[in-house]
């Protein structure tokens, strides 16, 4: 029965967490790309799959959530029609900017590759990225028509197909398009063909996915269509909404959340285009794509991995966050806030201290190419993950809380400020990447740090700095040490995996052992723990439990 029990509710967080294992999918698939179209054709790609993640942002994340509560709303209420009407505002709107969007990139894709990006050969794969928009729009219509009426399951597996034919499909066409453009890099006797050619195949890759995830959503859309039209007769609408209105409503719900995670994520189109104009002055043009490629494809992919593990360990307790404050139980509310803020520390703390110390090691074994710069980026950038993840928590307080406005405006001060501290760390300092951690760093700290306080504030929280915030540091920091010993007596002699392998265990049992030494943990959150039992068998016998 216990087994059944976890088994569904398993079922339930991967159906729930879909969007972040799935962009856990997309940041994953990088690692094998850097491999089949090389660094630089990485640093070619980036601004053709960021501009295409943008305008999903819109027309798949913030449409598609103000779809499904307009459905959802209308469903509750049994006015079928309505909710049809929804529909069709939602795919007009969908349509005109995907396809507005579309022409600019098919019209303009020479001059924003030579002028905005500062990469004339990235043109080829930004004009590959006009048709993927359009279907890219599509999916995130129908994601959020099934999403209102209830059918959150057949949503996130169209989620996993999309990003798992992705994968597939972009590292098959980046390989054949890479070879083909290394004949023509032999003819115009210029390499750097062969990594333009290789980006334009992994858009088309990335097109084929959406291609094949729009067929599967029509097919399951004529399926569930059918069982509708006997509802329709049931219809309860008082008066039909207009098309105008109904346009509206989704404009007002969709652009603010919208906002927020574009702002969010159009800092590394801004950010390139700084480091290329560095590389540029400093005389470093011929490194400057595969630099960033290196950067796009090594540590962010790190960084954004790490991140989203934190994210997924607190991701259901943002919901009994939500149901608390709608309960108007704000004292249990406080109290699950702290436990997350704990859970984080507890989580991200060591995850970065680990990839900070294995940084060699790590990189080593995943990647090749250029190495030593992104080993050193690593050593210097892992606090993003513990950023990361406290900003994400108390971001989505805020939006739980209603706060979108104010979540908005911390957003927009944050941009403003690492836009203009990467101005002058990049373009002015001339410091490369490193200026673009730097100003990262910047921005997440004073988001997380606004938000903190918005959250304080409203709900009157006091943070326990010292059980929740210092102790896990600590007792990551010494665990870190014994970890980087580890790396530095194995790694020259076992190989880096092997090393990875045996310093994670030592440090992690460590790790453990620490906190339970520190009242960090306790039974009753070693019990929920993998192998929480044995920690629990030892932590009795020593009487520290």
């Amino acid at each position: 029965m216990k087994l059944n029990i976890r088994t569904k509710h398993m079922k339930n967080q991967i159906v729930l967490t879909a969007g972040l294992w799935t962009y856990m999918i997309l940041l994953v698939m990088r690692i094998p790309l850097s491999r089949v179209v090389g660094d630089a054709g990485m640093g070619l790609l980036a601004p053709a799959f960021e501009l295409y993640w943008l305008v999903t942002l819109f027309t798949s994340y913030g449409m598609g959530r103000a779809m499904s509560g307009a459905i959802r709303y209308r469903i509750k209420r049994e006015q079928y029609k309505n909710a049809g009407k929804v529909l069709k505002a939602a795919f007009i709107i969908n349509m005109v900017v995907s396809v507005v969007i579309a022409v600019v990139l098919g019209l303009l894709a020479r001059v924003m590759a030579d002028v905005l990006f500062l990469e004339s050969l990235s043109r080829m794969a930004i004009l590959v990225t006009a048709p993927v928009i359009i279907f890219s729009a599509l999916i995130g219509t129908f994601r959020g028509y099934f999403g209102g009426y209830g059918l959150g399951v057949l949503v996130a597996h169209s989620q996993y197909l999309e990003k798992i034919t992705m994968l597939i499909c972009a590292l098959i066409c980046g390989n054949i398009f890479n070879n083909y453009g290394e004949k023509v890099s032999l003819l115009l006797k210029a390499d750097q063909y062969a990594y333009a050619y290789g980006a334009m195949g992994v858009m088309v890759g990335v097109l084929l996915s959406q291609m094949i995830t729009i067929l599967y959503l029509l097919v399951v859309f004529v399926i569930y269509s059918t069982t509708l039209k006997g509802k329709l007769g049931q219809d309860n609408s008082r008066k039909p909404e207009t098309q105008y209105s109904l346009q509206r409503l989704l404009l007002n719900n969709s652009i603010p959340l919208a906002l927020i995670v574009i702002m969010s994520n159009v800092l590394i189109l801004i950010d390139q285009r700084m480091f290329n104009y560095c590389m540029n002055v400093q005389e470093m043009g011929e490194m400057r794509t595969a630099l960033w490629g290196s950067y796009y494809s090594k540590f962010a992919v790190l960084i954004g991995i790490g991140a989203v593990f934190v994210c997924l360990s607190v991701y259901a307790m943002a919901g009994k966050i939500s149901n608390a404050y709608e309960r108007e139980e704000y004292r249990a509310m406080r109290e699950w806030i702290g436990r997350a803020v704990r859970k984080i520390c507890m989580i991200a703390f060591p995850i970065a201290i680990y990839l900070a110390v294995l940084s060699d090691a790590v990189v080593k074994c995943l990647y090749k190419g250029m190495t030593d710069e992104t080993i050193a980026w690593l050593q210097k950038g892992t606090v993003l993950i513990v950023l990361y993840g406290l900003g994400f928590l108390f971001g989505q307080v805020l939006y739980k809380l209603h706060m979108v406005r104010e979540l908005m405006i911390t957003v927009g001060i944050s941009v403003l400020v690492h836009v203009v501290s990467a101005y002058l760390m990049i373009q002015r300092g001339l410091l490369g990447a490193d200026g673009v951690i730097y100003s990262l760093i910047l921005f997440f700290l004073l988001e997380t740090v606004l938000c903190f306080l918005l959250v304080s504030r409203r709900l009157k929280y006091r943070q326990a700095w010292l059980t929740d915030v210092a102790f896990p540091a600590v007792a990551a920091c010494v665990s870190g040490l014994v970890v980087l010993l580890l790396n530095k007596l194995l790694l020259g002699s076992v190989g880096a995996f092997v090393t990875i392998l045996i310093a994670c265990l030592v440090g992690v049992f460590l790790y453990v052992m620490l906190l339970m030494v520190l009242k960090v943990i306790g039974e009753a959150e070693l019990s929920r723990m993998p192998l929480g039992f044995f920690f629990l068998m030892l932590g009795r016998n020593m009487g520290i439990l």
